[in-house]
């Protein structure tokens, strides 16, 4: 048994509430949270003094394998190598105090796995396996005249690759089912042109709607449902109509889509911190001009988007899609929303509409009875200075992730 005493609490339910309270942790969950003293034989008490306690910061859009920045080179990593480079990434995301992180394709259930059984460290991983393109869509990266074979099935796994490629209705069912066999918690599909893609500009539309509904069905049939990586109104409307529940991006989204995602309760994902982090040091890091031109392109129509679908009432959650050593700006996805959305809706979308996101309701993303014992300990108010949370973690004292102490530092 753990207590946390004289803690200041900050969730969803917490804004400005300078009480002190108790938090009684038992195995991995939260026992109680109380203004009352609470004294249990044998339990190690920590005295917090009115430092702040938060829940775990949760990323609903990464790419933890992908250890390279031109993803075509990262699908050509050897397996072996491919999964070695993740393990400092998803140690660094949880240092961060990224308890969870949502994969939007590229790791598999062995993965998450291996972190469940205490392997290697890090965030407790939601993973999408391989993410579905059609031929020449956002997860093709082979250049026009390449015509290697793109590793389309499921029956060989190029780890480092984020995708797979499949063409037709009775394909993308299967490869659903392929998915899912495999242990992905839920299914990504390239509904849009991308950045990072050699081949597809962003405005084409991808997936035929009858293989979107295809995808959509499978998924429901596993009790789970589809990511979709989208930029356009035209293309995130489509897709959402069809059933998709959370759109990845969605810088180019209009009025008439923002209206489509609150009727229809689909969510956004947002990724920020990605365009920011390219636009310093993508030249540097190896992606071409054609991408960095698609990049800057998307960078600042991505802040405006982020008001739009305020506006309009869409659920954010918090995403990064960070690349290769660009992982290291993670946290900066908080200060960049922070200054259009302030900091304690930015924090918010990174916990309770987060959990939200991953099924997770009331487990994750908020500080609770019952919930998951991910928490994070702050010397100071984070909806003051949103620094606080930003960088490598350095301002986070304690991270706490199924009760167990990931980092105690000065406590």
């Amino acid at each position: 048994m753990l207590i946390l005493k004289n803690a200041r609490v900050l969730d969803v339910n917490h804004e400005h509430d300078s009480a002190r309270y108790s938090i009684a942790v038992d195995g991995d969950r939260i026992r109680e949270i109380t203004r009352e003293p609470v004294s249990v034989d044998g339990a190690q008490v920590v005295d917090l003094d009115g430092k702040t306690v938060m829940p775990g910061l949760i990323d609903c859009h990464a790419h933890v394998i992908a250890s390279v920045a031109h993803l075509g080179n990262n699908g050509r990593l050897p397996n072996t190598f491919a999964v070695l480079r993740a393990v400092p990434i998803l140690s660094g995301m949880l240092n961060r105090g990224f308890t969870t992180v949502r994969d939007a394709g590229g790791a598999d259930y062995a993965l998450s796995r291996a972190i469940e059984e205490g392997v290697i460290a890090g965030p407790r991983l939601f993973v999408a396996g391989k993410a579905l393109s059609q031929t020449g869509g956002h997860g093709d990266f082979r250049e026009r005249f390449d015509n290697s074979d793109p590793d389309p099935c499921g029956c060989h796994r190029n780890l480092g690759a984020i995708g797979r490629i499949v063409d037709g209705v009775d394909e993308v069912r299967k490869a659903v089912r392929e998915e899912m066999r495999a242990g992905a918690h839920h299914i990504k599909i390239m509904a849009s042109g991308g950045v990072a893609s050699p081949t597809d500009p962003i405005g084409n539309l991808q997936f035929s709607v009858d293989e979107v509904t295809a995808i959509v069905e499978e998924a429901a049939s596993h009790q789970t449902y589809v990511m979709a990586h989208a930029y356009t109104g035209k293309a995130i409307a489509r897709v959402v109509k069809l059933g998709v529940r959370t759109i990845e991006h969605g810088n180019l989204i209009d009025n008439e889509a923002a209206d489509v995602m609150a009727e229809y309760g689909a969510f956004a994902v947002p990724t920020l911190v990605t365009y920011d982090a390219m636009s310093k040091v993508g030249a540097k890091a190896g992606v071409s001009e054609g991408a960095l031109a698609k990049n800057e392109n998307v960078r600042i129509q991505g802040l405006k988007a982020l008001a739009l679908l305020k506006r309009h009432g869409v659920k954010m959650g918090l995403g990064t899609d960070l690349l290769g050593d660009m992982h290291q700006f993670q946290s900066d996805e908080l200060s960049i929303r922070a200054d259009i959305l302030g900091a304690f809706e930015t924090i918010c979308q990174a916990t309770s509409i987060g959990a939200e996101i991953v099924g997770m309701q009331g487990r994750l993303g908020v500080i609770a009875a019952d919930a998951f014992a991910d928490l994070l300990v702050v010397d100071g108010d984070p909806v003051k200075d949103i620094s606080l949370l930003t960088g490598q973690g350095e301002h986070i004292l304690g991270i706490l992730k199924n009760g167990q102490w990931v980092r105690q530092s000065l406590l």
